[in-house]
């Protein structure tokens, strides 16, 4: 049995969430509105102040659909409460990060600085020059859209310059070694 698509969501104060037919989830709370279509093989109900998903059989997709169901309906909660965001920081010499409006110029030791528009719901804030925070309500645009930050320049093992997530460990590898 799935041991997270057994647990049932609790819905705080403020949040209300409808389903609609084909299983269309709108989650409504104090950060805005999140709709998702989830997959219609899965019997989502709500009882009480409780979201609870079951599924029809135990054949290995419905499985699998199971707690990926009950998650994705759980982040949407999150995200209307308490909202997500992703802390970045920029590392190496010359390399810093600049804000206007809702677009992100970084220079990152190209011959161009890389421009980069904020996306729907999705808003970037900087920290001083070299720590970028994403934040949003949907948890999978603010993944996306710091994953494509950090795709920009991508933290290298020998120096530790790039872009990297606050709770990343880079390895770091020995350089190269004179001539005797």
């Amino acid at each position: 049995m799935s041991r997270i698509g057994r647990m049932p969501i609790a819905i705080p104060a403020g949040v209300t969430v409808d389903i609609a037919e084909n299983n269309k989830v709108t989650v409504k709370g104090p950060k805005g509105t999140l709709e998702r279509v989830l997959p219609s093989e899965m019997i989502i109900k709500k009882e009480g102040e409780e979201i609870i998903v079951t599924r029809p059989n135990d054949l290995k997709k419905m499985k699998s659909l199971h707690g990926l169901t009950r998650t994705l309906i759980h982040n949407m909660v999150v995200g209307v409460t308490e909202g997500y965001e992703k802390v970045l920081e920029v590392n190496g010499v010359g390399y810093r990060a600049a804000k206007q409006g809702k677009t992100l110029t970084l220079s990152l030791g190209y011959s161009h600085p890389v421009v980069m528009e904020d996306p729907e719901g999705v808003e970037s804030v900087l920290d001083g020059q070299n720590k970028i925070i994403v934040k949003g309500i949907d948890k999978e645009k603010v993944g996306q859209y710091a994953a494509e930050i950090r795709e920009k320049r991508g933290p290298e093992p020998y120096k530790g310059k790039g872009i990297k997530y606050a709770d990343e460990v880079i390895r770091r590898k020995v350089g190269k070694t004179g001539k005797k």
